[in-house]
């Protein structure tokens, strides 16, 4: 089933999208989040979904306006595509190849949870940035609490999927990056989640031998393709990377995991990197970037002008003084 969670006449709403964009609003419901909470995991929300089926149908999509599937208890943020990482460190860091450390466990960030936007949405410059990039990527969405799970196990956690645009203003994290914590300006200003959230039964059929789910990805920039990679170029399963992220704490319903950036044209700055020059050159006010993912949907967005920054004054150097 594919869920949607959608604004009508002013009211939040949730409801189950048949293949031609009719919606059937479920009783009650105004939050996927809270849903997830409620039902305990993919067989409840599939059974929320059918009894949705069975009252007359709602609007559809083209008249509402579609919200971030679920508003996340959490967002981790993985690196997953050597191919990006070969490409974004030789642009951010200068540095070519892939850290051998990386090989040792799927790495991650906590991005900003407040910061959700949905299919459609303007998306504005953060303040102080001048080198705008999306990242194409894929998230899986969490629909039971769990702790130290094998990735044998995660797989009855994972709930469903749906299309994840991790927005990057790469000067501010290339500035940010050399203090040694990661970014966090550089990508605090906007995560954008849609169109849908996929269950993962759905997606069933697309997974391969080893695991991964191979379906194939498109990024657009004013309807220009400008990369094209397959989500199961992945080096760790969606199932490991949730077990590595419950490893000594929980996943909730409602926490997102982002794969990372594909490869091959998932973002500016891995194209940046391998050509040496910023072609095509980084995204301004105006931009439409669409984000397509096999079995989930098309996510697209535009850029807007964003806020100029609150002035701050410089670190003090002190003369350390001690009591």
């Amino acid at each position: 089933m594919r869920f949607a969670s959608y604004e009508h006449h002013h009211h939040r709403h949730v409801g189950v999208v048949e293949a031609d964009g009719t919606l059937f609003p479920l009783a009650g419901v105004s939050s996927l989040t809270t849903l997830l909470e409620q039902t305990g995991g993919l067989p409840g929300l599939l059974d929320a979904g059918a009894a949705a089926r069975d009252v007359p149908p709602g609007p559809h999509v083209s008249q509402v306006r579609l919200l971030p599937p679920v508003q996340p208890t959490a967002v981790r943020d993985f690196v997953t595509f050597e191919e990006h990482v070969e490409g974004v460190r030789r642009a951010v860091e200068g540095r070519a190849g892939v850290p051998e450390q990386w090989y040792a466990a799927p790495t991650f960030y906590f991005t900003n949870p407040h910061a959700i936007y949905g299919p459609l949405d303007g998306i504005p410059v953060p303040p102080g940035a001048a080198v705008l990039d999306f990242e194409l990527e894929v998230a899986a969405v969490i629909g039971r609490e769990g702790r130290d799970l094998t990735p044998e196990q995660a797989r009855e956690h994972i709930v469903g999927y749906t299309v994840f645009n991790d927005w990057s203003a790469r000067d501010l994290q290339s500035a940010e990056m050399k203090i040694g914590l990661g970014p966090c300006k550089g990508k605090d200003t906007a995560t954008t989640l849609g169109p849908y959230l996929v269950t993962a039964d759905e997606l069933e059929q697309h997974r391969d031998a080893e695991g991964f789910l191979r379906l194939a990805l498109r990024a657009e920039i004013n309807g220009v393709t400008v990369g094209e990679d397959l989500l199961s170029n992945m080096s760790w399963t969606f199932e490991e990377m949730t077990a590595y992220a419950s490893r000594g704490t929980v996943v909730r319903p409602g926490d997102v995991l982002g794969s990372g950036t594909c490869g091959n044209g998932g973002c500016l700055a891995e194209l940046w990197g391998l050509r040496g020059a910023q072609t095509p050159p980084p995204l301004v006010p105006g931009d439409t970037v669409t984000l397509t993912v096999e079995g989930i949907g098309s996510l697209t967005n535009t850029i807007v002008p964003g806020t100029e920054p609150v002035p701050l004054p410089a670190g003090r150097r002190r003369n350390r003084e001690r009591p």
